[in-house]
């Protein structure tokens, strides 16, 4: 299926002006225009066109929004199959034929114990709104208003998703060591290091002196993505679950990045076992456009009718879009796809770690990749922990990718990961074509001074990443 041309396409000669309006027009807040300074007119798959007419392989898929890339056939077919209907675009809460057939295929992909004991809340259109919800649900099923969080977390940009991330301030949430096997807080790292990190906070929360009182409930990211793409160890993971059903406190988990195969499995939470008391959706199940929700255990629902509402819950479109990818997904398998080309494009780049020293970390799990990058001359050798973050080549990185037609993110706390987030329908060829490059952008920004690095890297430090 082709294609079709936009409405309204870029004339010869208006890159140069779109983006110089854009920064006279926009907001200081904007992020990615700024160290992506394209202007798409025309994306299929992995690939999207520029006004300039450049190509560029596209690994950053919408942050993990893309799951069949962009404009995927199947995807176009469901939205063109609802507009030509004559069916209603905007219904509230109210419910229609596309909403009964999402909400269906959503709950033959959840876990079994969750979907025949589950409820669905429809939120705002975006995560952030769903982590909202979450965090309000709890607070008045359990009547308690305190929330464990982890360090490194990212759950939005709204005032209760940030009090839950990692670089809140002044907020009544108990923040608890998440485990980082390259940077282990208690330099130890691996089982070992996991296993302290869930002993400490088994013990925080049993310590009549602790200053924590019962909380509504525990909110964790199976894998933190702008985090620094950091795997939870499956076994921290169900302690935390061992930990948080023994307490009475519900345990969700955000899934807004992980969810619907990018991990290489349907959703992250299923690489450990465990099932949450909630789960938090959005980015992929809206199959590229702006859906969230949250689905909980029905003894968690203690809401009265309008106890949480959004104007725009009933999008007709997004969920149209967002059935047909999670069929997609799950009939061929992309999950499972995602695991071996994810496994085999990990052990590519630890190889590639060999010849470039500053690689610090090669991680992930599926098609969520990360590259740490380092600075190796200024390793303290007798302090036994690893080489510094290289924030300033990081960026310099991604600056040469982008000159080679390659879109990738960065993450992590000093923004000095290098994210891969391409769709699940990425292709071997395409899978070459993008380390290739990458692998060429390493080499370039090892050779090249680093102008202007410090201050690219110094407005993602600032806070200025993306959101829910």
């Amino acid at each position: 299926m082709a294609v079709t041309e936009p409405a309204m396409t870029a004339p010869p000669g208006a890159h140069e002006g779109i983006l110089r309006r854009q920064s006279l027009r926009e907001s200081a807040a904007r992020t990615y225009a700024r160290s992506l300074p394209i202007v798409p007119v025309r994306a299929r798959g992995l690939t999207i066109e520029g006004a300039d007419g450049r190509r560029y392989l596209d690994c950053l898929s919408g942050a993990g929004t893309l799951a069949l890339g962009h404009n995927h056939p199947v995807v176009l077919e469901a939205i063109r199959k609802v507009l030509d209907s004559g069916a209603p675009l905007h219904v509230l809460d109210l419910a229609t034929p596309v909403k009964d057939a999402f909400t269906t295929e959503l709950f033959v992909t959840l876990p079994r114990e969750l979907a025949e004991n589950g409820r669905i809340q429809f939120c705002g259109p975006a995560g952030t709104d769903a982590v909202e919800a979450a965090l309000k649900l709890v607070r008045t099923a359990t009547g308690r208003t305190g929330m464990l969080a982890f360090t490194g977390a990212y759950h939005g940009m709204t005032a209760g998703a940030l009090a839950v991330s990692g670089g809140a301030r002044d907020v009544q949430v108990t923040r608890l060591p998440y485990p980082h096997n390259y940077r282990c807080l208690y330099g130890i790292g691996g089982e070992r290091g996991a296993e302290i990190a869930a002993r400490w906070t088994e013990n925080l929360l049993d310590d009549p002196k602790g200053g924590v009182p019962a909380p509504a409930g525990m909110i964790v990211e199976p894998v933190q993505g702008e985090g620094g793409v950091n795997p939870a160890p499956d076994a921290w993971l169900r302690r935390m679950r061992e930990i948080t059903a023994r307490r009475s406190i519900p345990l969700i988990a955000d899934e807004v990045q992980t969810g619907v195969g990018r991990t290489g499995t349907f959703w992250a939470v299923e690489h450990s076992g465990i099932v949450p008391d909630v789960m938090v959706l959005s980015k992929a199940i809206g199959g590229s456009l702006p859906l969230a929700v949250i689905v909980y255990r029905d003894s968690l629902d203690a809401w009265k009718p309008g106890a949480h509402a959004g104007t725009f819950r009933g999008n007709q479109l997004a969920m149209a879009a967002g059935a047909a990818t999670l069929a997609y997904v799950r009939e061929h398998r992309l999950a499972e796809r995602a695991a071996v080309l994810g496994a085999r494009m990990l052990g590519q780049l630890q190889g590639l770690a060999a010849d470039h020293p500053c690689i610090g970390d090669v991680r992930g799990r599926g098609l969520m990749i990360g590259v740490e990058l380092v600075d190796p001359e200024r390793e303290d050798l007798s302090s036994g922990s690893p080489p510094p973050p290289a924030p300033d080549l990081a960026a310099v990185v991604q600056q040469e990718c982008l000159r080679r037609g390659l879109i990738v993110e960065l993450g992590g706390r000093h923004s000095s990961v290098v994210r891969l987030l391409p769709p699940l329908t990425l292709t071997d060829e395409q899978a070459v074509a993008v380390l290739d490059r990458l692998a060429d952008a390493l080499a370039a920004a090892a050779r090249a001074p680093h102008p202007g690095a410090a201050e690219a890297g110094a407005h993602r430090r600032a806070g200025t990443g993306p959101t829910h």
